[in-house]
This record gives C-alpha cells, sequence and structure tokens, in this order.
C-alpha cells in the first residue's frame, strides 16, 4: 500500500475543460502532468491514485482537454493534453495545444509540473520547450522517466543519471525518477514528491526531541 500525506487513491473527478475558462476557481495548489502523448501519462495516473482516474488507449493522444481531478480540499490533480505525436487533425491538434499553453501561462494556482518522457527516449524538444519553461517561472519540476521496466536495472540507472546531469545544467531543483506503471517503480517517490508539493516539507524536530537514530 502507498505511503504518503496526500491521500491519492480518493481522487475524484471534476471537470473535463476545452480551456482555463471552464475550469475550477484558480485557488489553493494545482499540479500537472504532462508529456508527449505517448509517454504514458494515464498510466502513470491511474498508478499513483490506485484507480482507473484516466482513460488510457493504444492510440496515443486521446487526451484533448483539460482533466481536472480533485484530492480534497484546495488540492487538485490537473491532466494535461498529450503534445508531439497524435493521430488527429491537424485543427484540432492547434486547439488543444493553445490550450494547453493558456493553463501554463494563466493559471496562478499551478505549483509545479510532472514532465513524463519515455525512458528510452527523454528530452526531445517538446519536453525541453516545456522543461524550460518551468524553470523560466520558477516551477517545481519532476521528470518522470516512464516505462522503466523495458530496460534492465543498469542501463535504467545510466539512464536517470544522464538526464540529471543534463537537466542539472538548467536547475539543479530539478527532480529526476525512473518510472513504472506496471512494476510500481518509482511510484513511492512520485508520491513523496507530491506530497511536499501539496503539503509543505515536514518540519524538522527539534534538536532536544531527536532520537539517537537521527542524529
Amino acid at each position: 500500500m502507498l505511503k504518503s500525506r496526500v491521500q491519492y487513491s480518493k481522487a475524484s473527478f471534476i471537470t473535463s475543460a476545452p480551456d482555463i475558462t471552464k475550469l475550477p476557481a484558480d485557488t489553493g495548489v494545482e499540479v500537472a502532468f504532462a508529456g508527449r502523448s505517448n509517454a504514458g501519462k494515464s498510466s502513470a495516473l491511474n498508478t499513483l491514485t490506485d484507480q482507473k482516474l484516466a482513460r488510457t488507449s493504444k492510440t496515443p493522444g486521446r487526451t484533448q482537454l483539460i482533466n481536472t481531478f480533485a484530492l480534497g480540499e484546495e488540492m487538485r490533480i490537473i491532466d494535461l493534453p498529450g503534445y508531439g505525436f497524435a493521430k488527429v487533425p491537424l485543427e484540432m491538434k492547434k486547439k488543444w495545444q493553445k490550450s494547453l499553453g493558456e493553463y501554463l501561462q494563466k493559471r496562478e494556482s499551478l505549483k509545479g509540473i510532472v514532465v513524463l518522457m519515455d525512458i528510452r527516449h527523454p528530452l526531445k524538444e517538446l519536453d525541453m520547450d516545456l522543461i524550460n519553461w518551468a524553470v523560466d517561472s520558477d516551477l517545481e519540476i519532476l521528470a518522470l522517466l516512464t516505462k522503466a521496466d523495458k530496460l534492465k536495472q543498469g542501463k535504467r540507472k545510466s539512464e536517470v543519471l544522464k538526464v540529471r546531469r543534463e537537466l542539472k545544467e538548467l536547475s539543479d531543483k530539478i527532480t529526476v525518477h525512473a518510472f513504472s506503471s506496471l512494476k510500481g517503480i518509482g511510484l513511492p517517490e512520485l508520491a513523496k514528491t507530491l506530497d511536499v508539493w501539496y503539503l509543505g516539507e515536514i518540519e524538522a524536530i527539534a534538536p532536544d526531541q531527536e532520537s539517537d537514530e537521527e542524529v
């Protein structure tokens, strides 16, 4: 069972919005999940919440709206439209790429972004565009390298280290973890990172209250 301060399994659907004008009030804390259309975003959300929260499809690019889920009072998960490859008409693609851009630029309650990338093909041009924008906007960033079960452990670790090195050149505040919806790899790390974004760091224990183990 996932140990976390936020009860992700209680996430519930609020609305699917074509643009930011149809989203809930811009208050509290939102964390957005974004990634290329074949990065496994819906599977990651379903694994985190232990329910079929987001619709998965064998056809990449099916998420065409800004999907909003409540985690409790004033805490929300945002499932943004996938970017990049998608077998949809060009005009439709332009429309939901625009809605994604508006959300990222104008949403005040946005605390951080989880950028999902296939561990075998990370840091593509559109991924870097999003990460650079988030760095410039002083947002929290978690680079989640999905489909980690496709690689052997040694290769998986080397890919994570490679991405960490590259992103550290942009900011030393970017967190990078391998993730697998199938095997549960990286799930505790994902939950722990989001806990801090939603609720803040756990207050340190005063020195006179520390146990011998904690010293």
